[in-house]
């Protein structure tokens, strides 16, 4: 079970919970459990926008680049990893703060998702063979409801899903619906103006080709890169450069397009699936004010 006094800093990339995170749990003697999908991995800290090496000697970070990019990772091995490690966060008397903003990963933390079934090798096989028009056209017709949730572009998406469907002969979530916040557990949703998010999310991808991220991509061999792993935002991208099949600018514009829609996406998640209390940084004219409003909250 999530220890009661939990802390949830959600949002979409750009928002700014990286710093806010830090700040608080500076404040509360926190430690910090990533909840993205992508900055689990390691080998990609530029990319994945990964606290720094100076911010985690600063502050304890868990979650965050420990998983070899070889492996596949989803949200059921997300819930049983962060519960583990915020028991024992819990148990140092330490302040748990779960910071990211992988929506699937929060509500099945937060007690929002059935179990998942274990992946099917022979039923992973059958799937892999078919084109992704008819593995969307295959989910549609199983779950028309469910479907609508899951990318139709997405193939690795739409291949689990489909196996959850299959394995277990239910709809993809029962729990479709808003997921409550457990009780003594504070959830935020980080929000900022739709023109600042944008120009922040423009600002951090210049900021990631100028701190060498063209390099990183490139140290990470493809063969070496799983299935869950690969679909990191602006990692194809960067790749296509890498080739000489993009310019510099191309694949930065790329990135920056691509990264807005994500941040889109995953505010409407958010305002959907989960009842957190919205905080808005864009009206915040020093660093702390946030950290007092949360502080106001949880006690």
């Amino acid at each position: 079970m999530i220890p009661a006094e939990t802390i949830v800093l959600a949002g979409p990339t750009g928002a700014g919970k990286t710093s806010l995170s830090l700040l608080l749990a500076k404040r509360l003697g926190g430690e910090i459990v990533g909840a993205d999908a992508f900055q689990i991995y390691m080998g990609l800290p530029i990319l994945t926008a990964q606290p720094t090496l100076k911010q985690r000697a600063e502050i304890p970070h868990h979650l965050v680049g420990c998983v070899d990019p070889s492996e596949s990772y989803d949200a059921a091995r997300y819930r049983r990893d962060a519960l583990e490690v915020l028991q024992a966060i819990s148990a140092r008397g330490n302040r748990p703060i779960v910071v990211g903003g992988t929506g699937l990963y929060l509500k099945a933390l937060l007690g929002g998702l059935d179990e998942l079934p274990p992946r099917d090798p022979d039923l992973r096989e059958e799937l892999a063979a078919l084109e992704l028009p008819t593995l969307v056209a295959r989910l549609h017709a199983l779950d028309p409801e469910g479907a609508s949730s899951v990318d139709p572009a997405n193939r690795r998406r739409v291949e689990r899903a489909l196996e959850i469907v299959m394995l277990t002969g239910r709809p993809l979530d029962r729990g479709a619906g808003r997921v409550a916040t457990p009780a003594g557990v504070h959830g935020f949703l980080i929000t900022r103006d739709r023109e600042e998010i944008t120009a922040r999310i423009a600002a951090n991808v210049a900021a990631m080709f100028a701190q060498g991220v063209e390099e990183e991509v490139a140290a990470l061999p493809e063969e070496s890169t799983g299935s869950t792993a690969s679909k990191t935002l602006g990692l194809a991208d960067i790749r296509a450069l890498l080739r000489g099949e993009a310019s510099r600018a191309e694949c930065i514009t790329r990135i920056a397009v691509a990264t807005r829609r994500y941040a889109k996406r995953q505010m409407t998640w958010f305002r959907h699936q989960h009842d957190f209390l919205t905080l808005d940084l864009s009206s915040a004219g020093d660093p702390e004010e946030p950290v007092e409003a949360i502080l106001k909250r949880v006690g």
